[in-house]
């Protein structure tokens, strides 16, 4: 078996009538020369971690070494207690879950990169959400994180998954587009609605910049964590009721790297374009250096 596109996995889940965690599970225990439950064991374990990143990044507010991150979670949370949410339990777990995980990264602490370790709140903080709310069974969270693990696959068949290269389109876009699929699987999605909501997400973030204050991962990594695990409910939504993306998703993944290709390298982690050369960023810089 061999699968480089979203064409050849719609096709081999058609082929074999199975859905794509399936497909995905055969695929990489091919690759890794071992069997499907070994598989799936790797993929449990790598939740189990995700799920101690959550709870350890809620309890937290330890600030990060430059002092400007550390305590958003803490915020929202009080927020949230406080004065609840416009948009539901859901939306607030979702939200919180994807702070906690990006703020324990800054921390060093111990996190599933999903694709990167810039990236790494979106995939968990939806997966785990809807799970708790939804009453979705552990055997279903890690179908879905197999799912997103070969969505992610097949994107960095054409596209290196890293900001230096293609900018954060690669890492937070992709985490999107990752998640979106695996949520419309979760949530009883096919084949081509999964891959519908790949391209929903994906075509969406296009030309997104990768440009770190001071090179770190911070400003405004760990905001956009958030921001962007929502952008993938709405493609998933989307893509559950039928609404499809004009263009395909191989289609969008050569104009993802086409882009990067465009991009100037000011704006792919250099901290030499962008928001990281905005007069308080590189006042912040000063302060940082001079600390």
């Amino acid at each position: 078996m061999q699968i480089l596109s979203f064409q050849d996995l719609i096709e081999q889940c058609k082929k074999n009538n199975k859905a794509v965690f399936e497909i995905a599970q055969i695929y990489e225990a091919e690759l890794q020369e071992t069997d499907v439950d070994n598989i799936r064991l790797k993929v449990n374990e790598n939740l189990i971690a995700m799920k101690d990143a959550i709870k350890n990044g809620l309890k937290s507010t330890e600030k990060s070494i430059s002092n400007w991150c550390g305590d958003d979670c803490a915020k929202l949370q009080k927020k949230f207690k406080q004065k609840g949410t416009l948009f539901g339990k859901i939306f607030e777990k979702i939200t919180t879950y994807a702070l906690a995980t990006a703020e324990e990264n800054l921390r060093m602490g111990i996190i599933v990169a999903c694709p990167t370790a810039g990236s790494c709140g979106i995939v968990p903080s939806v997966i785990i959400a809807v799970a708790e709310e939804k009453h979705i069974p552990e055997r279903k969270q890690i179908d879905a994180l197999i799912t997103a693990g070969m969505i992610g696959l097949i994107v960095s068949n054409k596209v290196q998954l890293a900001g230096a290269v293609a900018g954060c389109q690669a890492e937070c876009g992709v985490a999107s587009a990752m998640v979106a699929g695996a949520l419309t699987q979760m949530l009883g999605g096919n084949v081509d609605e999964v891959v519908q909501a790949v391209s929903l997400a994906m075509k969406n973030i296009l030309g997104l910049t990768c440009d770190p204050v001071c090179g770190l991962v911070e400003v405004p990594c760990i905001k956009r964590n958030a921001f962007l695990a929502i952008h993938a409910v709405t493609a998933a939504e989307l893509a559950l009721c039928g609404v499809e993306s004009k263009i395909p998703a191989d289609e969008i993944v050569d104009t993802l790297k086409i882009t990067g290709q465009m991009m100037s390298p000011l704006l792919k982690e250099t901290a030499k374009g962008g928001l990281s050369q905005t007069k308080t960023a590189l006042k912040l810089e000063e302060q940082l250096l001079n600390k």
